[in-house]
């Protein structure tokens, strides 16, 4: 194996970044950012905590990322499975990033800053939906906002409807657990019950 372990010999493979690609970078959100996060309906959430690094999907109306100001975002913390990885995260180590994507664009964005989780019960009940607040709500000072170059979306054709995978190729969330339970776990019921669960615990 022919490892890489100083900076050094990583630049001497890569040579120097294009001017661009250090030009994007602001420590807060522009016009231009702002567009994209307030169009995106999905985000990855990157955190790290003494378990080590964890990163967890996010998903909402566009414009779910709330824009307070050029340096302030917020974003709820919807209903889901009480793993809460993220969350210990941040109240441990403050680090975060976000990685916006928005249907159809080749371009993504990326942030970088740190969060606290916030409970004050205005500003969840400002994030509520059909009577339903989050219990929690991430506030995140930026550091670093940038948009991310196409190429990546580009190679692995991600919004060509005709390269989707058709159902039933995958194994089911039901099916996962079943096979790594101890106990006896119904994978069948699990899966088809999903759907009505999710309706109803979705905000």
């Amino acid at each position: 194996m022919s490892v890489v372990r100083s900076i050094d010999d990583l630049e001497a493979i890569y040579g120097e970044p294009v001017s661009a690609a250090i030009i994007k970078e602001t420590a807060h959100i522009t016009p231009h950012y702002r567009a994209y996060i307030e169009a995106s309906p999905f985000a990855l959430l990157a955190t790290s905590g003494p378990e080590g690094l964890d990163c967890s999907p996010r998903g909402d109306k566009p414009g779910f990322v709330r824009v307070v100001d050029e340096r302030t975002l917020m974003m709820p913390d919807r209903r889901g499975n009480n793993r809460i990885d993220s969350l210990k995260n941040i109240v441990r180590d403050p680090r975060a990033a976000l990685l916006f994507l928005v249907p159809g664009s080749g371009n993504t964005l990326r942030v970088n800053g740190r969060a606290v989780i916030d409970t004050d019960d205005g500003l969840r009940e400002s994030f509520a939906v059909d009577g339903h607040a989050p219990r929690s709500v991430i506030v995140m000072k930026t550091e670093a906002v940038y948009v991310q170059c196409a190429r990546a979306i580009v190679r692995s054709d991600l919004w060509n409807p005709e390269r989707h995978i058709a159902a039933g190729i995958l194994p089911t969330p039901g099916q996962i657990v079943e096979a790594l339970s101890y106990a006896p776990f119904d994978g069948a019921a699990y899966d088809r019950d999903w759907p009505a669960r999710a309706r109803k615990t979705l905000w």
